[in-house]
C-alpha cells in the first residue's frame, strides 16, 4: 500500500478503507459525522463506511449536487447538537466542500461569508477548525487532497472557502469504491479529474513539482478513463489508476486553474438547471484550450506527446473527440444551459480566483467567446 505525505496523509490502494479505524484513533476523533449525499445515504458503500466508525458516528445525507450555505448551516447545527469532534467526508467533490464550510462554520461561527476569499476570509480560518478525513467514492475531484471548498451562497453565485487548515488531515483512496459507479458518473468525473491536470499544468505559475504531479496525471487519466467506462469497469487497476490522477489534480491546484473553472464555478450555482462540475468541465475545456492556444503552444505539445496523441491531432479536438466517445455533451446548449444567462455568466467569471492564474488575459468579452464557442 502507497502511504503518501504531501498535504497531508494519503493512503492510496484498493482495499485502504480499512485504515480508516487506526486514522480515526490517531486523529483523536471519537464521534464523528458523516457527510455524505442523498445517492449514498441508503447504499452498501455507506454501511460499509459505518462499519469502520465508532458506534455513536452520526450521519449528515443531505448535502446538495451543488452545495449550498443552507446546507453548511444545516450541517453545522446537527455537528454541534450531536457533540462531534471530527467529520469524515465521504462520496464525491460536494460532500468534501460541503464538509470544509461545516469544519470552519462549526468551530468559528456564522456568517459563512466572512470566509470567503472574496471576503478576506482564508486569514479568518484558524487551526481550530475540525478535523477532516476525506473518503472519496469517486475518481475526479481531487478535493481529499484540496483547501477549498465551493459553496453555493444564498446572496448568489458560488464562493470560495479555502484555508490550508482545511485540507483533509487524512484521504483514504480507495478504488474498490468507484466500482459501482456508472458509466456516465465514472466518464463525467474522471474528465474532472483530466481537466484539472491539464488546466493546471498549462498553468503560467511557475511551479515545476506542481507540474510534472499534473502532467503524469494528465496522461494516467487520459490512458484510463476509457477503460473504466467503455471497456471493463471492474478493472482495479485502471479505477486505482482513475484514482491517482484525481489524487494527482488535487495535489496541483498549488499551480492555480483558469477559465475553465472560472465559468464552471458561475454555471454550478445557476438554480435551474442543476449541472454537474465534471460536465461542465468537460464542454467548457476544448473552447478554453481554443481561447489559450497561442499562449501555451511549447506546453500543449509536451501534453499531446504525453498523452500519446498522433502526430499533429490539436488537443483542444482530441478532448472533444474524447468527450464523444464517452457520451458527453459537446455544448452546453445540450446541457440546459439557457441562452440568455450568458452574460450574466460572463460579467461573473473575471471575479472568480481562476481567472488569475489562465494562461491568457481574459475579461469580460472574452469569457463571452469562449461561452459562445462551448453553447
Amino acid at each position: 500500500m502507497a502511504l503518501i505525505n504531501y498535504l497531508n496523509r494519503v493512503h492510496l490502494a484498493p482495499g485502504a478503507l480499512n485504515q480508516l479505524p487506526n486514522e480515526l484513533v490517531t486523529l483523536r476523533i471519537t464521534r464523528p459525522m458523516v457527510v455524505t449525499d442523498p445517492g449514498l445515504a441508503d447504499s452498501d458503500l455507506l454501511q460499509r463506511l459505518m462499519a469502520q466508525c465508532p458506534p455513536h458516528t452520526v450521519v449528515f445525507s443531505d448535502t446538495p449536487q451543488n452545495p449550498t450555505e443552507e446546507a453548511v448551516e444545516a450541517a453545522a447545527r446537527q455537528y454541534l447538537a450531536s457533540g462531534c469532534d471530527g467529520l469524515v467526508a465521504f462520496g464525491g467533490g460536494s460532500p468534501m466542500d460541503l464538509a470544509k464550510a461545516t469544519a470552519v462554520l462549526a468551530t468559528h461561527g456564522g456568517p459563512l461569508v466572512q470566509y470567503t476569499v472574496v471576503e478576506g476570509g482564508e486569514a479568518r480560518i484558524l487551526p481550530k477548525a475540525s478535523p477532516i478525513i476525506a473518503v472519496p467514492t469517486t475518481a475526479g475531484t481531487g478535493s481529499e487532497v484540496g483547501r477549498s471548498a465551493m459553496i453555493s451562497m444564498r446572496s448568489g453565485g458560488k464562493r470560495s472557502v479555502r484555508s490550508f487548515h482545511l485540507v483533509p488531515r487524512v484521504a483514504i483512496c480507495d478504488a474498490e469504491l468507484t466500482l459501482g459507479l456508472p458509466a456516465r458518473l465514472t466518464a463525467a468525473t474522471g474528465m474532472d479529474a483530466l481537466t484539472h491536470c491539464v488546466e493546471t499544468y498549462l498553468s503560467p505559475v511557475d511551479n515545476p513539482v506542481a507540474a510534472a504531479i499534473a502532467l503524469h496525471g494528465a496522461e494516467l487519466a487520459y490512458r484510463n478513463i476509457e477503460v473504466v467506462t467503455l471497456g471493463d469497469p471492474t478493472n482495479i487497476e485502471a479505477r486505482h489508476n482513475m484514482m491517482a490522477a484525481a489524487l494527482m489534480g488535487g495535489l496541483a491546484f498549488q499551480k492555480g486553474l483558469g477559465a475553465v473553472h472560472a465559468l464552471a464555478h458561475q454555471l454550478g450555482a445557476l438554480k435551474e438547471p442543476l449541472l454537474h462540475h465534471g460536465t461542465l468541465n468537460a464542454v467548457l475545456l476544448p473552447a478554453v484550450l481554443r481561447y489559450n492556444r497561442e499562449y501555451v503552444a511549447s506546453r500543449a505539445l509536451v501534453l499531446e506527446r504525453a498523452l500519446g496523441l498522433p502526430e499533429g491531432q490539436d488537443l483542444a479536438e482530441a478532448v472533444e473527440q474524447l468527450n464523444v466517445r464517452l457520451g458527453l455533451p459537446l455544448r452546453l446548449s445540450e446541457m440546459g444551459v439557457p441562452a440568455d444567462c450568458l452574460d450574466a455568466m460572463a460579467e461573473a467569471a473575471p471575479g472568480d480566483p481562476s481567472t488569475r492564474t489562465n494562461p491568457r488575459p481574459v475579461d469580460v468579452a472574452g469569457y463571452r467567446s469562449i461561452l459562445e464557442d462551448a453553447f
